[in-house]
Parts: C-alpha cells; sequence; structure tokens
C-alpha cells in the first residue's frame, strides 16, 4: 500500500494525470458543444480540443520545474519529453488523420460503386492536433499545474 500512497502524494505525477483530466473533459464539452452531442470516446480519445498530450506533458514539466527546479536534470527530461510529444501531435499524427480522412472518403467512393466494405473498415480521423490544439494544451498543463502549486 505504501507504493499506492507514494503515487497519490508525488504532486508532479498528480499534476500531469489532472492535466489531462482536465483536457479530457473539455474536449469533450467544447465537442458536445460544437456537435449537439455526447461521444463517450472523446473522454478518453485522442485528437481535438484542447491537446490532452500536451496538457499532460505540460503539466508534468512544469510541475517537475517547480518541484526541483528549472536546473535540475528532472525538469530537463520532462521539457524535452514535452516538446517531442507536442512535435509528434502537430507532425506524425496530424498528417495520419487528415490520411484517414483521405483513406475514409476513398472507402465511401468505393461503397456508392458497390464495392461491399464495413463500417469497421472506417479509419480513425480523431488522431493529432493542430498548432492551436497543442498551444491551448500546452497553456491549460501549465495552468492546472501552477494551481496545484498555489
Amino acid at each position: 500500500m505504501d507504493f499506492l500512497s507514494d503515487l497519490i502524494g508525488n504532486h508532479v505525477f498528480m499534476a500531469a494525470i489532472c492535466g489531462w483530466f482536465v483536457a479530457q473533459i473539455l474536449k469533450t464539452a467544447i465537442h458536445m458543444w460544437f456537435n449537439r452531442k455526447f461521444v463517450a470516446e472523446r473522454l478518453v480519445g485522442s485528437g481535438g480540443m484542447p491537446s490532452s498530450h500536451s496538457a499532460t506533458v505540460c503539466a508534468l514539466a512544469t510541475a517537475a520545474g517547480m518541484e526541483y527546479g528549472g536546473g535540475s536534470f528532472q525538469f530537463a527530461i520532462a521539457a524535452v519529453f514535452a516538446i517531442v510529444v507536442m512535435y509528434d501531435a502537430m507532425g506524425v499524427r496530424r498528417e495520419t488523420g487528415i490520411q484517414a480522412k483521405v483513406l475514409n472518403e476513398m472507402i465511401e467512393m468505393f461503397v456508392k460503386m458497390g464495392k461491399e466494405m464495413s463500417v469497421e473498415d472506417r479509419l480513425k480521423e480523431f488522431v493529432g492536433h493542430t498548432p492551436l490544439q497543442v498551444l491551448i494544451g500546452a497553456l491549460l498543463g501549465i495552468l492546472v499545474a501552477v494551481f496545484m502549486y498555489l
């Protein structure tokens, strides 16, 4: 039971988890506002506004910086990790989502031409993030960590 209590008492870890949780709740609420329907997958899914990946890693880096200082190796590792994750979210993962959208359009064309294809053949389009989604997620993560250290 010491491990669990240590984990819950770890402010850096809890800041990252709270960053993710707040971003996922906001993402679900924003999606529901614009689409006028609740989609449970948004609570845990990737893609969308704000980026929960960015919120998580920026909360982690901010908390590590506040806990150990800007010159610590803990902050350095967390900051580099945050940069890599956010770069990936805007780059490769975003391009994957764009490609999935094009492929899904092709599947729809094949279905219209009479080829039998199931709904399971559709690819997930919510994979990556726009730069704005990453920026808002990053700011959200920083704010969550700062708020937790007040």
